[in-house]
């Protein structure tokens, strides 16, 4: 018979940071795909102040992993208890809490623990739950360090904007267009290649080489596909050389007049390639210009060509 056991790890960090920054990026799970690297996308499913539920899809080890996360948020302890509904085998629970403690006006401790419930008669799958789930929580806790040592300066780095554009067309045309990047090279001009794999249905790995004012780059992305809901979220986890961070959604909604289709771009910019001038802040308004304007022309380009591809369809009828 097998036996099941708890097995708790330990991860903290000292921060130079106050501690109700570092909590705050603990706490707003939903935005972990932009400035944690592992995490893919996160959806709240549920929320009443205190306790929520969560979809979360996250890199493990290479692989990517879903899961259904509960937690209970205490702002005033700044502590985070949170446990997986149905962990991957061979875990039969997965729970942990994530706290902050002040050490001075800008300084904390944050510290992650958490338990591995597992079954003790699979030693190759308990050993690699184990390795995944611990370098998991170092880059997690690593990131948090260094995303929350911005603190001051992390509004500026962080920028959000918007592309969109009215289709009078089938929306199934419009989303085929966005789902079938390993087309692209032939219907998009600046897509020099793209290769693409989806090892399971609606989950995407995209490599992509683009033509830019600036030369050619190379991204790589994972692309998580929601046909029934018109939605492609997608986050770089190789972006290009001026961020450190690149999150967004394809959108297709269709109304009564026609259809609405637009891309939503989050994006951190990467500090040392930003920073010229007085304090750097010269250089980092260039900076944010020069990326809204290289993803906006992009982006207006794509939206355009899935346009005509579905109001072309809809003349040739």
């Amino acid at each position: 018979m097998s036996a099941e056991h708890a097995d708790w790890t330990t991860h903290d960090v000292r921060v130079a940071a106050p501690a109700g920054v570092v909590y705050t990026l603990i706490a707003d799970a939903e935005n972990w795909p932009l400035f944690f690297s592992e995490n893919i996308h996160v959806e709240r499913l549920e929320f009443d102040g205190e306790h929520e539920r969560l979809r979360m899809w996250s890199l493990m080890d290479g692989r990517l992993e879903s899961c259904v996360m509960r937690r209970r948020l205490d702002p005033v302890e700044r502590r985070i208890d949170y446990r997986h509904e149905q962990p991957a085998a061979p875990l039969n629970s997965m729970t942990g809490s994530l706290s902050v403690c002040a050490e001075g006006p800008r300084a904390s401790r944050a510290q992650l623990r958490y338990d591995l419930g597992v079954v003790d008669d699979r030693p190759d799958d308990l050993a690699w739950a184990r390795q995944a789930a611990d370098r998991n929580c170092r880059i997690h806790i690593a990131d948090l360090k260094a995303r929350a040592e911005q603190w001051t300066r992390l509004d500026e780095l962080a920028l959000t904007f918007e592309e969109s554009l009215r289709v009078n067309g089938p929306p199934e045309l419009i989303y085929d267009f966005l789902y079938r990047a390993a087309d692209w090279p032939e219907w998009v001009p600046h897509v020099t290649r793209a290769d693409l794999t989806e090892d399971a249905p609606g989950v995407q790995h995209l490599t992509l080489r683009t033509r830019t004012e600036h030369g050619e780059q190379t991204t790589e992305s994972v692309r998580i596909c929601f046909p029934h809901a018109g939605r492609i979220v997608y986050k770089e986890t190789v972006p290009a050389a001026p961020l450190a961070a690149h999150v967004g959604e394809w959108s297709v909604v269709p109304d009564e007049t026609g259809v609405s289709v637009s891309v939503q771009h989050r994006v951190v910019l990467r500090e040392e390639n930003s920073a010229a001038g007085p304090g750097g802040r010269t250089g980092l308004a260039d900076a944010r210009r020069q990326v809204r304007r290289t993803l906006s022309g992009a982006s207006r380009a794509l939206l355009a060509l899935a346009k005509q591809h579905a109001e072309s369809a809809v003349r040739m009828l």
